[in-house]
Formats: C-alpha cells, sequence, structure tokens
C-alpha cells in the first residue's frame, strides 16, 4: 500500500461527492443540479445554442432540450430565434431565473467553505493553480490524441 493517498482516486471522490452533495441541495429547492448547471452557463455565456450547451454539460442534445423544456416551462429560460440560422436555438436566461441564481451562488458559496475548512489561503491558491494546470494537462491531451471509441 503506497505511502500516500492515489491522486486520482482523491480528484475522483471528491467530484463524486460534491456532486452528492449538489444533488441534494438542488433537491431542496426542487430542482436538479444538471438545471443549476445550465442556469449558471446561460448566466456566463447568454445565447448558448442547445448544442453547444450540451457539449458544455457532457450530455446529448436531447437531454438539454428535456432539460430546457422544463426550465422555460418554469419560466426561466427562453429560446430565440438565431439570427443567421433559422434551426439553431439560442437560449436566455429570464427574470425568474435570478432569484435561483442567488440561491445557487449562496450555496456554492457554503460548498466551498466545507471543502475548503481548515486549508490556508496560500494552500489554497496553490491547489487552484495546480488544478488549472493538470486540467489545462488534461485537455492538451485529449486534443493531441483523442479518444478512439468502438462503435457496438
Amino acid at each position: 500500500m503506497p505511502d500516500r493517498p492515489d491522486l486520482l482516486f482523491l480528484v475522483h471522490d471528491l467530484a463524486r461527492n460534491l456532486r452528492l452533495d449538489a444533488d441534494r441541495r438542488a433537491r431542496t429547492y426542487g430542482m436538479t443540479r444538471a438545471q443549476w448547471v445550465i442556469l449558471m452557463w446561460l448566466e456566463r455565456q447568454p445565447g448558448l445554442s442547445q448544442k453547444e450547451l450540451a457539449e458544455l454539460v457532457e450530455v446529448e442534445p436531447i437531454t438539454i432540450a428535456r432539460l430546457i423544456d422544463r426550465l422555460e416551462q418554469h419560466g426561466m429560460v427562453e429560446r430565440r430565434d438565431d439570427p443567421h440560422d433559422r434551426r439553431i436555438w439560442r437560449l436566455h436566461l429570464r427574470d425568474k431565473a435570478l432569484p435561483v441564481l442567488r440561491d445557487l451562488a449562496m450555496e456554492r458559496a457554503e460548498i466551498l467553505q466545507t471543502v475548503s475548512a481548515g486549508i490556508s489561503a496560500d494552500d489554497l491558491n496553490l491547489i487552484n493553480t495546480a488544478l488549472c494546470r493538470m486540467k489545462a494537462n488534461v485537455v492538451a491531451e485529449l486534443r493531441a490524441r483523442p479518444i478512439e471509441r468502438d462503435v457496438a
């Protein structure tokens, strides 16, 4: 058994537990984590297409369409025609999403407080820098050598 924990297992387990916590928190608001993620992306990048959003969220376009349908029914998101391509819907937040985004910001702050408890500001800065470098390394590797998938 190694002296140190395995970094890949730690990152995986932390991400999984953060997803579980976010799922639990989203349910208390009658929403899903996926809906929260969509709202956050549309706040950051208004006017994304459903296809672009599906790629960012890493789900199939039909899944995004269904999630957007629900958010649209709740008055939080609207689809607008793309001025250059009538086959594309551009997604925008509506005012009804703003209180949800404020709640989400509060929940994210609580999650960050929990995950960073007992860690100094300098160490958090180092962790953030290291994780950004790790992400950039993996993205560069994926671009250099795309994964080939077997089609069954």
